[in-house]
């Protein structure tokens, strides 16, 4: 007689059973790399910002004024990504004097469950923290 050829049932139930292993593998490390780039895109837009009020104050010699004497009481944006549909960070001024400012993005949306690094903090000189449990370094 002759056999028939193609899979038998065993043969595609051992392959599905390895591509869900491998996925099972993968998806952890594909979520982590997104939750590090929407990280580092924050920070970036976080050391932009630091570089607008250090701007400002080489103009004004107060970082709570504007060259027009108005206070400033936001950043120019104010959330992170800037290019993006979705927005991962809150970016806002979590202190400011005439000496001194505090700048924070605050994660929403997916980004929300980054206990890592949470909310990223940077002053005017340039002291970067974060509020979650990794340190400046994984951070940063």
């Amino acid at each position: 007689q002759r056999r028939g050829r193609g899979f038998t049932l065993i043969e595609l139930l051992i392959v599905v059973a390895i591509v869900a292993i491998l996925a099972a593998i993968a998806y952890p490390g594909y979520q982590e790399q997104l939750r590090k780039t929407r990280r580092a895109d924050a920070a970036a837009n976080l050391l932009e910002l630091t570089q607008f009020m250090e701007r400002n104050f080489t103009v004004t010699g107060r970082y709570n004024q504007d060259a027009g004497g108005n206070a400033i009481a936001a950043p120019p944006w104010t959330e992170a990504p800037q290019d993006s549909g979705t927005k991962y960070y809150d970016l806002s001024f979590q202190a400011i004097t005439a000496s001194t400012f505090t700048l924070q993005a605050v994660p929403k949306n997916a980004q929300a469950g980054d206990t890592l690094c949470a909310t990223l903090r940077i002053d005017q000189a340039g002291r970067k923290t974060e509020t979650g449990t990794g340190t400046p370094a994984d951070c940063w």
